[in-house]
């Protein structure tokens, strides 16, 4: 395994969905040689080996891009700020770019989802390193709602796709924020998932699972909150404190699996 080298406006979307869907187990070793069983699990299962050094000491983070659909810089950095005040992985954080072509694919359903991460996904799991998957699709979610359109969808327990067309549909929009901020407010929240949050993996230290929207945290402006996922109208509320955060809740249901 290659060693990569180490990685605020708070705003509402009113108009704007960031997927939450969670797969079914699949797969094993292939006759490449490759064991990919360990990240073909359920979202949220591999929380504490993401939070924490017990089993791995790195994370190794491959983003692969449809061409032209390239994240900003300044959302990769939103990003890995995030992750790195929330793991411990004394070996670092590692994150590696790549493009490829189309996958011709869009609109995306979840048998595509899965058939792109076995077409581009080359990083896996192996000894002290974990791995994670993410893509930027040059398309959009099947069955998307004209006023509900979907962002992002973390999928398995390393896996998440980012829907490229419709981020720069609504970047493109006049009022809404940066396309970097739309990128890493979609990373970040996605990323929650993969750590088990809202009560999706990890068991939460209390009650602040939103009963309305299942996976979400209750507390307003949180990182987790449904409110960043769901809504109609236009893009109404742009803050100056950037990307939102997590809130004290969701901070300690981590820090209770090791993060």
């Amino acid at each position: 395994m290659i060693k990569f080298k180490k990685f605020l406006l708070l705003f509402l979307f009113a108009s704007l969905v960031v997927s939450c869907t969670k797969d079914t187990p699949a797969g094993g070793s292939s006759n490449d040689g490759i064991d990919r069983s360990a990240n073909l699990k359920l979202t949220g299962s591999s929380a504490s080996d993401l939070l924490s050094d017990m089993d791995y000491t790195s994370m190794n983070i491959e983003i692969v891009y449809a061409e032209g659909f390239k994240p900003e810089d300044d959302a990769i950095k939103i990003f890995r700020d995030f992750l790195e005040s929330r793991v411990y992985k004394p070996d670092g954080i590692n994150i590696l770019l790549r493009s490829v072509k189309s996958s011709g694919l869009s609109p995306f359903n979840n048998e595509d989802l899965k058939k792109v991460e076995k077409d581009t996904r080359t990083v896996y799991n192996a000894g002290d390193e974990i791995a994670v998957w993410i893509y930027f699709a040059d398309g959009k979610k099947e069955d998307d709602q004209s006023n509900k359109p979907t962002l992002g969808t973390a999928f398995r327990n390393t896996s998440i796709i980012l829907y490229g067309e419709t981020i720069k549909n609504y970047a493109n929009r006049n009022g809404a924020p940066a396309k970097a901020l739309i990128e890493a407010a979609t990373l970040n929240h996605e990323f929650g998932h993969l750590f088990g949050l809202v009560n999706l993996g990890i068991e939460p230290v209390s009650d602040h699972e939103d009963p309305n929207n299942e996976k979400h945290c209750v507390t307003d402006k949180c990182l987790m909150r449904a409110s960043l996922d769901f809504g109609s109208g236009v893009i109404n509320v742009i803050d100056g404190q950037g990307v939102p955060d997590l809130d004290d809740a969701c901070k300690q249901d981590l820090q209770s699996a090791g993060g």
